[in-house]
């Protein structure tokens, strides 16, 4: 019996999921390609310093909270702190890899929309990195900030940012961290069923507050990470979401078809006609 039900997700899943050597090639080639690309904007100490001026005087001008008063909070317990650098260093391409990971098995169509979403936004990231070049809020004397990383680690960055070969520190704007990570709640939102899947996004927000109280990222630096994650995902045509399990159709078949009925109607043939009686109305019309 025919239904009306969807073919099993496992099947399609099976079809549409991509070769996996081509995908690690592919995502490793983007990764090294952008690592290579933030090398490129090393060296320039003077203007990273100016923008970074800048950015603080737009902070202020914008009336946004004080990136002092969320590493004030952080600073009430070592601990506290240690555990802020350890997410920051750990938790960024441990969380997107995963989420890659998971979605080229459960997901393959939801994985592809996903690795092109990320390619844009780190590819448009880079494009800032170079043009704009900025130093974190840790370095600038103005903000009045500690240098979490160096202070009580652990830290992956060098203590002299002009000779550091092995990151750039001087490309703060825009977040990949907080980018990254916002998109790993909004993919996961919609590529899963569970009435529990908004909560992925504290994530980010937990992010947010990491990147922010480790003095590594102005409020602008996220703010922007998100707009270019908006343009992204406005550019990369969206895969339909997972039905919630509340809202899981129920199949059902297909009824079989129904024999026609007989007519009831009468055909009324001339001898089924009523014969009028010899009424008053018929003697006048004789008459």
């Amino acid at each position: 019996m025919d239904s009306l039900t969807e073919p099993a997700r496992g099947d399609t899943a099976a079809i549409r999921r991509p070769p996996l050597v081509r995908e690690v090639l592919l995502v490793a080639g983007l990764f090294l390609v952008y690592k290579f690309g933030r090398q490129l904007a090393n060296g320039h100490t003077a203007e990273a310093f100016r923008n970074a001026h800048r950015v603080w005087g737009w902070e202020r001008s914008l009336h946004l909270p004080d990136e002092g008063a969320v590493q004030s909070a952080l600073l009430h317990g070592e601990a506290l702190v240690r555990a802020a650098n350890v997410y920051y260093v750990a938790v960024h391409f441990t969380a997107t890899a995963a989420f890659l990971v998971w979605l080229y098995v459960r997901r393959p169509d939801h994985y592809l929309w996903a690795r092109r979403v990320l390619a844009l936004v780190t590819g448009a990231a880079l494009v800032v990195h170079l043009t704009f070049p900025l130093a974190p809020p840790r370095m600038l004397d103005v903000a009045r900030l500690v240098d979490t990383g160096q202070a009580y680690g652990p830290t992956v960055y060098g203590a002299t940012p002009q000779t550091d070969s092995m990151a750039n520190q001087f490309a703060a704007m825009p977040s990949l961290h907080f980018g990254w990570a916002l998109m790993v709640a909004i993919g996961l939102i919609m590529a899963t069923r569970s009435r529990w899947r908004r909560l992925w996004l504290l994530h980010p927000l937990l992010t947010l507050a990491v990147i922010v109280g480790t003095a590594n990222h102005y409020w602008l630096d996220a703010i922007m990470a998100a707009a270019l994650l908006g343009i992204a995902l406005a550019l990369v045509p969206t895969p339909s979401p997972v039905p919630s399990q509340d809202a899981m159709p129920v199949p059902r078949s297909v009824p079989p078809p129904r024999a026609a009925e007989p007519s009831t109607a009468i055909r009324r043939t001339s001898a089924d006609r009523p014969v009028p009686s010899d009424g008053p109305g018929l003697v006048g019309a004789v008459r």
